[in-house]
């Protein structure tokens, strides 16, 4: 059963350092990894800033998910990341180019989001909550923490944690998408600042939250 656990955290990009802790940093991709989610929409929203024109701003973010595949293939390291970051620009690319609505090139992000939220709040419901599977392994405890009410009802609530910084996410962006051209510029701040970022912020506060009590001495 422990790797189940083991193997859940792999695929979700989850790291531990020597110690026995959670890596955040390298678990977000590291600073490549972080500039990998960043840049592409950074450089769409400063182009179209100066541009006020939708198709350069659109082939300059593509290009920039592009650059960063470039470098790891001359890095020799997985695309996986880098592939699936450009396959996400394409599809914002493509679906902002086809409404002709340049706030459109964020819309896609909800639709992420919400599918995460809705995935986590089934795991907490079925008792299998993702900050367990994840932290567990981290912790060396496998899926023994499941038979511990204590931990896992801190698991359950370290989940709600990251369910909220998802939902925050949500609740403070969809209103900008929603005020159109006028709320472009907010949104593409706030989807920086609110995506990486706030993630590393998310999973450490559940880190600390879903931290065993001491041994008794």
């Amino acid at each position: 059963m422990a790797d189940i656990a083991a193997g859940y955290a792999a695929k979700a990009g989850l790291h531990r350092t020597d110690d026995g802790r959670v890596d955040v940093l390298r678990s977000a991709g590291g600073v490549q990894g972080i500039a990998e989610s960043i840049v592409p929409g950074l450089v769409f929203l400063v182009v179209f800033t100066i541009t006020r024109e939708l198709t350069p701003s659109l082939v300059a973010a593509l290009a920039g998910a592009a650059v960063f595949t470039v470098v790891r293939i001359i890095q020799r390291r997985p695309l996986t990341q880098a592939l699936a970051g450009v396959v996400g620009v394409g599809i914002s690319a493509w679906l902002a180019n086809t409404t002709g609505r340049a706030e459109d090139f964020y819309l896609p992000g909800f639709f992420t989001n919400a599918a995460y939220i809705v995935a986590m709040v089934i795991s907490i419901l079925a008792k299998w909550p993702v900050a367990g599977l994840l932290f567990g392994f981290i912790r060396n405890e496998g899926l023994d923490w499941r038979k511990d009410p204590g931990r896992l009802k801190a698991y359950r609530l370290g989940t709600w944690i990251i369910v909220a910084v998802l939902a925050l996410r949500l609740v403070v962006q969809v209103p900008l998408y929603l005020l159109g051209p006028d709320g472009l510029t907010a949104l593409a701040t706030t989807r920086l600042i609110m995506g990486a970022p706030l993630y590393i912020l998310g999973v450490w506060v559940a880190w600390l939250v879903t931290k065993p009590a001491p041994a008794a001495s």
